[in-house]
């Protein structure tokens, strides 16, 4: 499958909602990243001791309020559905799928964002 008719933008939208999400939750680190994030960023003290004690960076360094994350957390549900989108879309018009495909795919991978959500 080659699609492109968006020069591959749906990835872009990913590179988006993986970034808040890393923001939102952290992510962990092994030992070598750790020593590279420790050793290559500048951060402020709380990050640095938190990445030291727990081995992950820091979720909402920013501290934003729970209102504010829970409307990027809907922020990024909408954005892995527009992503979705895109993708089938792109297929369909690239010729890659057909208009069946399109609507079984689109199905498919809608329920699959559903049961990973859940």
């Amino acid at each position: 499958m080659s699609g492109g008719r968006f020069d591959y933008a749906q990835y872009r939208i990913a590179d988006i909602y993986t970034k808040i999400e890393d923001y939102v939750d952290g992510h962990p680190l092994d030992e070598e990243d750790e020593r590279c994030f420790l050793e290559d960023r500048w951060l402020e003290e709380d990050e640095d001791k938190y990445v030291r004690k727990h081995h992950h960076t820091m979720p909402n360094r920013y501290g934003l309020s729970k209102e504010t994350i829970k409307e990027f957390k809907k922020g990024i549900e909408l954005l892995k559905k527009a992503q979705v989108y895109a993708q089938r879309i792109d297929w369909l018009l690239s010729g890659d799928d057909g208009e069946d495909n399109f609507h079984l795919r689109l199905k498919e991978d809608l329920a699959n964002l559903k049961s990973k959500k859940g």
